[in-house]
Protein backbone atom coordinates (compact mmCIF):
# COMPACT_ATOMS: atom_id res chain seq x y z
CA UNK A 1 0.00 0.00 0.00
CA UNK A 2 1.23 3.37 -0.83
CA UNK A 3 0.30 6.65 0.75
CA UNK A 4 0.97 9.96 -1.28
CA UNK A 5 2.90 12.44 -0.08
CA UNK A 6 2.91 15.28 -2.09
CA UNK A 7 6.36 14.62 -3.61
CA UNK A 8 5.81 10.79 -4.55
CA UNK A 9 4.61 7.79 -1.85
CA UNK A 10 5.70 6.07 0.90
CA UNK A 11 4.92 2.62 1.71
CA UNK A 12 2.19 2.21 5.21
CA UNK A 13 4.92 0.66 7.01
CA UNK A 14 7.05 3.91 6.80
CA UNK A 15 4.47 5.75 7.35
CA UNK A 16 3.44 3.72 10.82
CA UNK A 17 7.36 4.39 11.47
CA UNK A 18 6.94 8.57 11.85
CA UNK A 19 3.06 8.01 13.39
CA UNK A 20 4.71 5.87 16.03
CA UNK A 21 7.36 9.06 16.86
CA UNK A 22 4.37 10.92 17.27
CA UNK A 23 2.63 9.06 19.62
CA UNK A 24 5.75 8.51 22.19
CA UNK A 25 6.18 12.44 22.10
CA UNK A 26 3.85 13.07 24.85
CA UNK A 27 4.86 9.92 27.28
CA UNK A 28 7.50 12.28 29.50
CA UNK A 29 6.12 12.47 32.82
CA UNK A 30 3.13 10.20 32.20
CA UNK A 31 4.17 7.06 34.00
CA UNK A 32 4.82 9.03 36.94
CA UNK A 33 1.49 10.95 37.76
CA UNK A 34 -0.56 8.19 38.62
CA UNK A 35 1.96 7.15 41.42
CA UNK A 36 2.71 10.84 42.94
CA UNK A 37 -0.06 10.08 45.59
CA UNK A 38 2.20 6.54 46.73
CA UNK A 39 5.52 7.55 46.53
CA UNK A 40 5.15 8.41 50.25
CA UNK A 41 4.19 4.90 51.13
CA UNK A 42 6.95 3.32 49.00
CA UNK A 43 9.80 5.64 49.97
CA UNK A 44 8.63 7.11 53.35
CA UNK A 45 11.45 9.35 54.18
CA UNK A 46 11.14 11.47 50.42
CA UNK A 47 10.21 14.69 50.80
CA UNK A 48 7.74 17.07 49.07
CA UNK A 49 10.55 18.60 46.97
CA UNK A 50 12.12 15.69 45.64
CA UNK A 51 8.44 14.59 44.52
CA UNK A 52 8.49 17.77 42.84
CA UNK A 53 11.93 17.16 41.22
CA UNK A 54 11.18 13.92 39.83
CA UNK A 55 8.09 15.34 37.87
CA UNK A 56 9.89 18.91 37.22
CA UNK A 57 13.88 17.96 35.93
CA UNK A 58 12.83 15.54 33.31
CA UNK A 59 10.52 18.09 31.88
CA UNK A 60 13.40 21.11 32.20
CA UNK A 61 15.92 18.56 30.66
CA UNK A 62 13.77 18.80 27.83
CA UNK A 63 13.43 22.21 26.56
CA UNK A 64 17.63 22.73 25.93
CA UNK A 65 17.49 19.08 24.37
CA UNK A 66 14.17 19.83 22.10
CA UNK A 67 16.59 22.71 20.89
CA UNK A 68 19.81 21.00 20.48
CA UNK A 69 18.21 17.90 18.41
CA UNK A 70 16.72 20.71 16.47
CA UNK A 71 20.25 22.56 15.29
CA UNK A 72 21.85 19.55 15.30
CA UNK A 73 19.29 18.34 12.45
CA UNK A 74 20.66 20.93 10.19
CA UNK A 75 23.84 19.62 9.67
CA UNK A 76 23.28 15.90 10.58
CA UNK A 77 21.77 13.07 9.68
CA UNK A 78 18.10 12.79 11.18
CA UNK A 79 17.66 9.09 11.53
CA UNK A 80 21.27 9.15 13.37
CA UNK A 81 19.75 11.88 15.59
CA UNK A 82 16.73 9.71 16.43
CA UNK A 83 18.12 6.41 16.81
CA UNK A 84 20.38 7.73 19.72
CA UNK A 85 17.48 9.44 21.12
CA UNK A 86 14.69 6.93 20.91
CA UNK A 87 17.74 4.42 22.14
CA UNK A 88 18.33 6.52 25.25
CA UNK A 89 14.74 7.00 25.61
CA UNK A 90 13.58 3.28 25.71
CA UNK A 91 17.05 2.49 27.97
CA UNK A 92 15.68 4.85 30.41
CA UNK A 93 12.37 3.39 30.47
CA UNK A 94 13.21 0.17 31.01
CA UNK A 95 15.93 1.01 33.84
CA UNK A 96 13.18 2.96 35.69
CA UNK A 97 11.40 -0.29 36.09
CA UNK A 98 14.20 -1.95 38.28
CA UNK A 99 14.73 1.63 40.21
CA UNK A 100 14.75 0.64 43.83
CA UNK A 101 15.51 4.35 45.21
CA UNK A 102 14.08 7.79 44.55
CA UNK A 103 17.07 9.40 44.10
CA UNK A 104 17.55 6.25 41.05
CA UNK A 105 14.31 7.34 39.70
CA UNK A 106 14.99 11.06 39.63
CA UNK A 107 18.35 10.37 37.89
CA UNK A 108 17.14 7.91 35.47
CA UNK A 109 13.98 10.21 34.65
CA UNK A 110 16.30 13.22 33.67
CA UNK A 111 18.48 10.76 31.37
CA UNK A 112 14.82 9.87 29.68
CA UNK A 113 14.40 13.81 29.61
CA UNK A 114 17.38 14.09 27.58
CA UNK A 115 16.44 10.90 25.25
CA UNK A 116 12.69 12.44 24.63
CA UNK A 117 14.19 16.16 23.68
CA UNK A 118 16.14 14.38 21.33
CA UNK A 119 12.91 12.87 19.57
CA UNK A 120 10.06 15.37 20.28
CA UNK A 121 11.09 17.90 17.50
CA UNK A 122 11.60 15.05 14.49
CA UNK A 123 8.04 13.72 15.89
CA UNK A 124 7.22 16.51 13.38
CA UNK A 125 10.28 17.11 11.63
CA UNK A 126 9.97 13.33 10.12
CA UNK A 127 6.45 14.30 8.21
CA UNK A 128 7.72 17.62 6.70
CA UNK A 129 10.64 15.90 5.66
CA UNK A 130 8.78 13.09 4.17
CA UNK A 131 5.18 15.23 3.02
CA UNK A 132 4.35 18.62 1.30
CA UNK A 133 1.85 20.85 0.78
CA UNK A 134 -2.00 19.30 2.05
CA UNK A 135 -0.48 16.15 2.53
CA UNK A 136 1.80 17.65 5.44
CA UNK A 137 -0.99 19.66 6.73
CA UNK A 138 -3.15 16.59 6.44
CA UNK A 139 -0.39 14.31 8.50
CA UNK A 140 0.51 17.00 11.10
CA UNK A 141 -3.30 16.99 11.86
CA UNK A 142 -2.80 13.01 12.33
CA UNK A 143 -0.22 13.46 14.09
CA UNK A 144 -0.98 15.62 16.60
CA UNK A 145 -4.27 13.05 17.48
CA UNK A 146 -2.36 9.91 17.59
CA UNK A 147 -0.31 12.42 20.31
CA UNK A 148 -3.20 13.21 22.25
CA UNK A 149 -5.33 9.66 21.96
CA UNK A 150 -1.67 8.35 22.98
CA UNK A 151 -1.95 10.56 26.12
CA UNK A 152 -5.43 9.69 27.00
CA UNK A 153 -5.07 5.90 26.57
CA UNK A 154 -1.58 5.27 28.02
CA UNK A 155 -2.59 7.74 31.52
CA UNK A 156 -6.17 5.10 31.85
CA UNK A 157 -3.85 2.48 31.71
CA UNK A 158 -0.84 3.56 34.05
CA UNK A 159 -3.52 4.20 35.94
CA UNK A 160 -4.61 0.39 36.35
CA UNK A 161 -0.89 -0.81 36.45
CA UNK A 162 -0.36 1.63 39.48
CA UNK A 163 -2.92 -0.44 42.00
CA UNK A 164 -0.72 -3.28 40.68
CA UNK A 165 3.06 -2.01 41.15
CA UNK A 166 4.18 1.00 41.61
CA UNK A 167 7.05 -0.13 39.11
CA UNK A 168 4.90 -1.07 35.83
CA UNK A 169 3.69 2.20 35.07
CA UNK A 170 7.19 2.83 34.13
CA UNK A 171 6.18 -0.07 31.16
CA UNK A 172 5.05 3.01 29.35
CA UNK A 173 8.28 4.03 28.69
CA UNK A 174 9.52 1.33 26.76
CA UNK A 175 6.90 2.40 24.03
CA UNK A 176 9.66 3.80 22.17
CA UNK A 177 11.39 0.22 21.28
CA UNK A 178 8.83 -0.02 18.54
CA UNK A 179 9.66 3.31 17.45
CA UNK A 180 13.32 1.97 17.01
CA UNK A 181 12.79 -1.13 15.36
CA UNK A 182 10.68 0.91 13.10
CA UNK A 183 13.20 3.53 12.31
CA UNK A 184 14.65 0.69 10.25
CA UNK A 185 12.23 0.92 7.50
CA UNK A 186 12.85 5.26 7.78
CA UNK A 187 16.69 4.16 6.57
CA UNK A 188 15.65 1.99 3.97
CA UNK A 189 13.21 4.58 2.64
CA UNK A 190 14.64 8.09 2.44
CA UNK A 191 12.98 11.20 1.99
CA UNK A 192 12.34 13.29 -1.45
CA UNK A 193 13.79 16.33 -1.71
CA UNK A 194 10.88 19.51 -1.52
CA UNK A 195 9.88 20.14 -5.07
CA UNK A 196 10.98 23.50 -6.18
CA UNK A 197 7.58 25.56 -6.31
CA UNK A 198 7.27 24.75 -2.29
CA UNK A 199 7.46 27.71 -0.40
CA UNK A 200 9.92 26.39 1.83
CA UNK A 201 12.17 26.97 -1.42
CA UNK A 202 11.79 30.94 -1.26
CA UNK A 203 13.50 30.98 2.49
CA UNK A 204 17.86 30.86 2.52
CA UNK A 205 16.97 30.72 6.10
CA UNK A 206 14.53 30.88 9.05
CA UNK A 207 12.41 33.98 8.87
CA UNK A 208 12.88 35.02 12.32
CA UNK A 209 10.02 37.73 12.70
CA UNK A 210 7.62 35.04 11.89
CA UNK A 211 9.33 32.40 14.18
CA UNK A 212 8.65 34.74 17.42
CA UNK A 213 5.35 35.21 16.53
CA UNK A 214 4.60 31.59 16.62
CA UNK A 215 6.45 30.77 19.36
CA UNK A 216 4.87 33.65 21.28
CA UNK A 217 1.27 32.14 20.00
CA UNK A 218 1.99 29.01 20.87
CA UNK A 219 3.04 29.63 24.09
CA UNK A 220 -0.54 31.53 24.75
CA UNK A 221 -2.62 29.14 23.68
CA UNK A 222 -1.22 26.43 25.59
CA UNK A 223 -1.29 28.17 28.66
CA UNK A 224 -4.84 29.35 28.43
CA UNK A 225 -5.85 25.63 27.60
CA UNK A 226 -3.85 24.20 30.48
CA UNK A 227 -5.94 25.87 33.18
CA UNK A 228 -8.32 22.43 32.07
CA UNK A 229 -5.27 20.48 33.58
CA UNK A 230 -4.24 21.99 35.93
CA UNK A 231 -7.26 23.63 37.82
CA UNK A 232 -9.98 21.66 36.46
CA UNK A 233 -10.06 18.94 39.76
CA UNK A 234 -10.40 21.70 42.30
CA UNK A 235 -13.09 23.33 40.60
CA UNK A 236 -14.54 19.95 40.70
CA UNK A 237 -13.51 19.66 44.30
CA UNK A 238 -15.49 22.96 45.13
CA UNK A 239 -18.41 21.98 43.01
CA UNK A 240 -18.83 18.83 45.70
CA UNK A 241 -18.72 16.72 42.59
CA UNK A 242 -16.74 13.10 42.93
CA UNK A 243 -13.30 13.56 42.69
CA UNK A 244 -13.31 10.62 39.67
CA UNK A 245 -15.63 13.07 37.34
CA UNK A 246 -12.14 15.68 37.07
CA UNK A 247 -10.31 12.58 35.20
CA UNK A 248 -13.05 12.33 33.05
CA UNK A 249 -13.04 15.88 32.31
CA UNK A 250 -9.46 15.90 31.95
CA UNK A 251 -9.49 12.86 29.46
CA UNK A 252 -12.64 14.46 27.44
CA UNK A 253 -10.28 17.56 27.13
CA UNK A 254 -7.86 15.54 25.64
CA UNK A 255 -9.88 13.46 23.15
CA UNK A 256 -11.16 16.50 22.13
CA UNK A 257 -7.85 18.02 21.23
CA UNK A 258 -7.49 15.07 19.07
CA UNK A 259 -10.51 15.10 17.06
CA UNK A 260 -9.72 17.95 14.89
CA UNK A 261 -6.32 16.51 13.92
CA UNK A 262 -8.29 13.91 11.99
CA UNK A 263 -10.07 16.51 9.93
CA UNK A 264 -7.67 19.59 9.76
CA UNK A 265 -7.02 19.93 6.25
CA UNK A 266 -10.85 20.38 5.48
CA UNK A 267 -11.28 22.44 8.71
CA UNK A 268 -8.79 25.06 7.39
CA UNK A 269 -10.27 25.10 3.57
CA UNK A 270 -13.52 25.72 5.11
CA UNK A 271 -12.55 28.78 7.75
CA UNK A 272 -9.18 29.49 5.82
CA UNK A 273 -7.85 33.40 7.47
CA UNK A 274 -10.31 32.59 10.08
CA UNK A 275 -9.38 29.47 11.39
CA UNK A 276 -7.86 30.98 14.55
CA UNK A 277 -9.85 33.74 14.69
CA UNK A 278 -12.87 30.41 15.41
CA UNK A 279 -10.31 28.14 17.35
CA UNK A 280 -9.86 30.94 19.70
CA UNK A 281 -13.94 31.29 20.37
CA UNK A 282 -14.01 28.13 20.87
CA UNK A 283 -11.61 28.23 23.47
CA UNK A 284 -12.82 31.12 25.20
CA UNK A 285 -16.31 30.07 24.85
CA UNK A 286 -15.27 26.91 26.75
CA UNK A 287 -13.42 28.41 29.58
CA UNK A 288 -16.27 30.12 30.56
CA UNK A 289 -18.63 26.82 30.53
CA UNK A 290 -16.36 25.56 33.08
CA UNK A 291 -15.93 28.64 35.22
CA UNK A 292 -19.90 29.45 35.02
CA UNK A 293 -21.99 26.33 35.45
CA UNK A 294 -21.90 23.67 37.88
CA UNK A 295 -23.74 21.32 35.92
CA UNK A 296 -21.60 18.23 34.81
CA UNK A 297 -22.90 18.01 31.25
CA UNK A 298 -21.97 22.25 30.85
CA UNK A 299 -18.30 21.24 32.50
CA UNK A 300 -18.01 18.56 29.52
CA UNK A 301 -18.98 20.94 26.82
CA UNK A 302 -16.93 23.52 28.24
CA UNK A 303 -13.68 20.85 28.46
CA UNK A 304 -14.89 19.86 24.35
CA UNK A 305 -15.06 23.13 23.12
CA UNK A 306 -11.32 24.51 24.90
CA UNK A 307 -10.14 21.59 23.43
CA UNK A 308 -11.08 21.62 20.05
CA UNK A 309 -10.45 24.77 19.60
CA UNK A 310 -6.53 24.09 20.65
CA UNK A 311 -6.71 21.13 18.39
CA UNK A 312 -7.48 23.03 15.81
CA UNK A 313 -4.13 26.00 16.57
CA UNK A 314 -2.05 23.17 17.19
CA UNK A 315 -1.49 21.66 13.64
CA UNK A 316 -1.78 24.53 12.18
CA UNK A 317 0.59 26.38 14.06
CA UNK A 318 3.01 22.88 13.09
CA UNK A 319 2.64 23.47 10.00
CA UNK A 320 3.11 27.02 9.43
CA UNK A 321 6.51 26.46 11.69
CA UNK A 322 7.38 24.28 8.62
CA UNK A 323 6.93 26.42 6.04
CA UNK A 324 9.14 29.65 7.20
CA UNK A 325 12.41 28.04 6.68
CA UNK A 326 14.30 26.04 4.09
CA UNK A 327 13.95 22.35 4.61
CA UNK A 328 17.02 21.86 5.90
CA UNK A 329 16.49 23.84 8.88
CA UNK A 330 12.84 23.12 9.23
CA UNK A 331 13.70 20.21 12.49
CA UNK A 332 15.20 23.10 14.23
CA UNK A 333 12.43 25.84 13.44
CA UNK A 334 9.83 23.32 15.11
CA UNK A 335 12.15 23.07 17.47
CA UNK A 336 11.48 26.23 18.83
CA UNK A 337 8.05 26.32 18.33
CA UNK A 338 7.56 22.85 20.21
CA UNK A 339 9.98 24.13 22.95
CA UNK A 340 7.19 26.21 23.83
CA UNK A 341 4.68 23.93 24.69
CA UNK A 342 7.13 22.34 27.73
CA UNK A 343 7.45 26.01 28.68
CA UNK A 344 4.07 26.78 29.18
CA UNK A 345 3.41 23.69 30.94
CA UNK A 346 6.12 24.30 32.92
CA UNK A 347 5.60 27.77 34.27
CA UNK A 348 1.97 28.07 34.01
CA UNK A 349 1.28 27.70 37.36
CA UNK A 350 3.95 30.36 38.89
CA UNK A 351 1.84 32.80 36.51
CA UNK A 352 -1.33 32.27 37.71
CA UNK A 353 -0.63 32.15 41.13
CA UNK A 354 0.87 35.72 40.43
CA UNK A 355 -2.32 36.72 38.66
CA UNK A 356 -4.17 35.57 41.89
CA UNK A 357 -1.91 37.52 43.96
CA UNK A 358 -1.76 40.70 41.88
CA UNK A 359 -6.07 40.43 41.99
CA UNK A 360 -5.98 39.24 46.02
CA UNK A 361 -7.75 36.27 44.66
CA UNK A 362 -7.85 32.22 45.59
CA UNK A 363 -11.49 31.56 43.69
CA UNK A 364 -11.17 28.17 41.96
CA UNK A 365 -12.79 29.86 39.31
CA UNK A 366 -10.34 32.66 38.67
CA UNK A 367 -8.03 30.65 36.44
CA UNK A 368 -10.89 29.84 33.99
CA UNK A 369 -12.57 33.64 33.98
CA UNK A 370 -9.03 34.98 33.54
CA UNK A 371 -7.52 32.83 31.16
CA UNK A 372 -10.96 33.31 29.62
CA UNK A 373 -10.75 37.29 29.06
CA UNK A 374 -7.25 36.78 27.92
CA UNK A 375 -8.16 34.58 25.24
CA UNK A 376 -10.85 37.27 24.16
CA UNK A 377 -8.74 40.02 23.82
CA UNK A 378 -6.61 38.33 21.29
CA UNK A 379 -9.61 36.92 19.71
CA UNK A 380 -10.79 40.63 18.97
CA UNK A 381 -7.21 41.10 17.53
CA UNK A 382 -6.95 38.55 15.44
CA UNK A 383 -10.66 39.98 14.12
CA UNK A 384 -8.63 42.92 12.80
CA UNK A 385 -5.58 40.80 11.13
CA UNK A 386 -6.39 37.96 9.78
CA UNK A 387 -4.69 38.52 7.17
CA UNK A 388 -1.44 38.71 9.30
CA UNK A 389 0.58 35.00 9.56
CA UNK A 390 0.46 34.28 12.62
CA UNK A 391 -3.05 35.07 13.95
CA UNK A 392 -4.62 34.07 10.14
CA UNK A 393 -3.63 32.72 7.22
CA UNK A 394 -1.58 35.01 4.63
CA UNK A 395 -1.15 34.78 0.59
CA UNK A 396 1.81 33.19 0.88
CA UNK A 397 -0.08 30.51 3.12
CA UNK A 398 -2.69 29.88 1.01
CA UNK A 399 -0.13 29.54 -2.40
CA UNK A 400 1.57 26.24 0.25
Amino acid sequence: MKIKTGKGSVTLVVLLAIWSVSAIASLPGLAVSPILGDLNKVFPKVTDLEIQMLTSLPSLLIIPFVLLSGKLSEGRDKLKILIVGLSIFFLSGVACLFARSMAWLIVISCILGVGAGMVIPLSTGLIVDYFTGDSRVRQLGYSSAINNLTLVVATAVTGYLAEVNWHLPFLVYTLPGISLALSFFLRRSRSTPEPEQSIQMRHKRIDRGKLVGLMLFYFFATYAVLAIAFYASFLVDDYKISSSFSGVLISLFFLAIMLPGLFIDRIIRALKQNVNLVSLGLVCAGLLCVGIFRDKTMLVVGALLTGFGYGVIQPVIYDKAATIAPPRSATLALSFVMAMNYLAVMICPFIMDMFRHLFHTHSDRFPFFFNAALVFALAAVTWFRRGNFTLGLDESYYKN
